[in-house]
């Protein structure tokens, strides 16, 4: 018989407090949950092992001289997942996901900002089954990045975030060549130990430890955390391209961040002007959400619903195992 595994109490509390602060330790958040740092430390294992949890340290998503970009190919069923594979090995794309029956993936590419962005499509895994091809620039993030999906974030008390919650003194630290290598063995884990950092940047563990603290309270680092969420109840899921009115496109926006069902908002170029990513608990509450959540806003011209099969590929880089 297979065996079903499913998240208890103590399972969400340790992923909404890793989401508050991914580098806390583990007596830290016993000490806040009230557990032992051996059940913290069992826990995060297990979910480590049997729901795909990884806390991921990355740039910030504005950060200075850089662009985001989201792809969308059209292949054949047969070579669209072997293409996604082959966009997730790329050490600058993130989020890539099969949608729409299999046929479309769509990606996040990270480029220098000045850069001749024509080569984005020049540097696509060449296929003939390739349909399509559209490049939409990510103009503001709304929600996403740094704020995680608040399906995951209803267990802790005010009180037990505000003791998370790491305090962070103002700093001007802005992400230069020179933290290329820190950022890459965040992206492989965001919990290495300042040794291990040490190791991969050639740094001092010192130097490691206060060059963290000056990203991350500039806001140039941040955590993100890599987890199933069927488990928190999302087994459906949907990229909702949107065309608003220009004149309503931030008050739209700003609406739609307030919705629980949504982890990620942005406003992009092309034909759609936001995009946004649906998490529901299944096709009814899909149904439900887009009629009467999405329905009633003003400004919204047109709708277009890509239902997502499977993430290829997340904030960090594809796993080495």
């Amino acid at each position: 018989m297979q065996n079903i595994f499913m998240l208890d109490d103590l399972d969400r509390a340790l992923v909404h407090a890793l989401h508050i602060d991914g580098r806390a330790t583990f007596s830290r958040i016993g000490s806040v949950l009230g557990v032992s740092t051996q059940t913290v430390a069992r826990r995060y294992q297990r979910l480590r092992e049997r729901a795909s949890l990884r806390v991921v340290g990355l740039a910030g998503p504005h950060r200075a001289g850089r662009a985001q970009w989201m792809l969308r190919l059209t292949a054949s069923p047969a070579t669209a997942q072997t293409l996604a594979v082959a966009l997730a090995r790329r050490a600058d794309t993130s989020w890539v996901k099969l949608a729409s029956g299999g046929t479309e993936i769509v990606a996040i590419v990270d480029t220098p900002a000045d850069s001749d962005h024509a080569l984005l499509m020049h540097d696509i895994p060449r296929a003939a089954s390739v349909t399509a091809v559209s490049a939409h620039y990510l103009l503001h993030i709304y929600l996403g990045g740094p704020t995680a999906w608040p399906g995951r974030l209803h267990v802790l008390t005010d009180q037990q975030r505000r003791d998370l919650t790491p305090g962070l003194d103002h700093a001007d630290g802005a992400l230069t060549s020179a933290d290329d290598a820190l950022l890459a063995a965040l992206g492989r884990d965001g919990r290495a130990t300042h040794a291990e950092l040490a190791s991969a940047t050639g740094w001092s563990a010192s130097t490691v430890a206060r060059r963290m603290a000056e990203l991350r309270a500039s806001g140039a680092l941040f955590y993100d955390l890599e987890v199933d969420d069927s488990l928190f109840g999302a087994t459906t899921k949907a990229l909702l391209w949107m065309s608003v009115i220009p004149g309503r496109l931030d008050e739209v926006a700003t609406a739609l961040t307030e919705h629980q069902e949504l982890a990620f908002v942005a406003a992009t170029t092309g034909p759609t002007n936001l995009v946004a990513d649906a998490l529901c608990t299944d096709p009814a509450a899909l149904h439900r959400y887009l009629v009467h959540r999405i329905g009633p806003l003003d400004g919204i011209r047109h709708l277009e619903t890509a239902p997502v099969l499977r993430t290829v590929k997340a904030a960090g880089p594809l796993s080495r195992a």
